[in-house]
């Protein structure tokens, strides 16, 4: 894994579970005889695969305030990670290929992996790793081109501020201007080729770590940061999307996993304004989510002794949240990206905290 031009590739299960059999017994995805699952778990502290850990059955919470939409989608089983890996936070689509940037892996907490998934051949490929490990790297695409904003050095904590990008020339990595000030768990997305670079964490202990209100914005062409109008509340681990030129921002943790929110702002660039959307129903923070058909999907995520498998997503012509299929493997800290007819979520804790990492990969269709 320590040379670049290494190329790793591994091929995925068949397991599927319908979402009408979820429905009718919400916890069915979540008992200990999924196969796909078998050996994928390793610990921070220690090396060597091991099964899911007993603990996940009774943090596991798959159970949604909001009714179950009349197609709840289903999930089966993709190509597992290469290695178990958490605390990405997030993940990128880039030209039908799914792009995961930092995390833990292997008993540290700063790796510089980059592994490519490919939908089509359902396998991982072994990409130029980032200059500098990290973990919760905020991460988006313009173009062809990937970012890599920041990220924690230590566990969720003590946060850098180097930026990276990547696919400018071919598989290498370039710096960028770095971030104003260091910061970790940054929620990243592109609008009209600048990336926006929103909220995030600060601080070198558990005692001193803050969530922030920070805007900050990314302009390729002048390597330059400027600041524009601060989050409506300081938040990390947040869901981000973008529709229509506008900038969703959903759930989310202040401070830590003990105050998650439920809150839903949207930005609109034109104006440089904050305005509420109605509220994610489960509140979480380290979830993935993403734009698939229309609507915005949030699976997953974290809070005190939980570990959520719930799959809710948002109508923003409605106004709307209904619940869809949970995930088969509840998780958090993990990497999900819309690609095609599905949705692909990979890596992930399937714990509280980050004790254990995961090489899980299970995906969602409405068909």
């Amino acid at each position: 894994m320590n040379a670049p031009s290494r190329r790793l590739m591994l091929t995925g299960g068949l397991a599927v579970v319908s979402g009408a059999a979820l429905a009718q017994n919400p916890h069915a995805g979540h008992g200990p005889h999924h196969p796909h699952r078998e050996g994928q778990f390793e610990r921070l502290n220690a090396p060597g695969r091991v099964d899911i850990p007993d603990i996940h059955h009774s943090q596991a919470y798959v159970t949604s305030p909001v009714p179950m939409a009349a197609n709840p989608g289903r999930w089966r089983a993709r190509a597992p990670l290469p290695v178990p890996r958490t605390e990405m936070a997030w993940a990128v689509g880039r030209e039908g290929r799914m792009h995961l940037v930092g995390g833990y892996a292997e008993q540290r907490v700063d790796r510089p992996y980059h592994h490519v998934y490919d939908p089509v051949t359902d396998t991982w490929i072994a990409a130029a790793e980032v200059p500098r490990g990290a973990n919760h790297v905020g991460v988006a695409v313009s173009g062809a081109k990937l970012y890599a904003i920041g990220g924690f050095i230590e566990q969720n904590r003590t946060p850098h501020a180097e930026c990276f990008v990547w696919g400018a020339d071919g598989d290498r990595w370039a710096a960028i201007r770095p971030l104003p000030e260091a910061c970790g768990a940054i929620a990243c997305i592109n609008i009209d080729e600048r990336i926006h670079a929103i909220g995030g964490a600060i601080g070198n202990s558990f005692a001193n770590r803050k969530s922030i209100d920070w805007h900050l914005v990314y302009d390729p062409g002048e390597d330059r940061w400027t600041r524009l109008a601060p989050m409506p509340l300081g938040r990390d681990h947040v869901g981000i999307v973008a529709i229509d030129g506008r900038i969703h921002l959903i759930g989310g943790r202040v401070d830590s996993f003990h105050t998650n929110s439920v809150l839903h702002h949207v930005y609109d660039p034109r104006e440089d304004k904050w305005t509420a959307r109605n509220h994610m129903p489960t509140p979480r923070s380290g979830h993935g989510a993403v734009l698939f058909q229309g609507r915005i999907f949030c699976m997953g995520g974290e809070g005190w002794n939980r570990v959520y498998g719930q799959n809710e997503a948002y109508d923003p012509v409605a106004d709307r949240w209904d619940a869809y299929a949970p995930m088969l493997t509840p998780r958090h800290g993990m990497g999900a990206v819309a690609i095609g007819d599905a949705i692909y979520v990979a890596g992930g804790g399937p714990q509280m905290g980050g004790g254990v990492k995961s090489a899980i990969h299970e995906a969602f269709t409405l068909g």
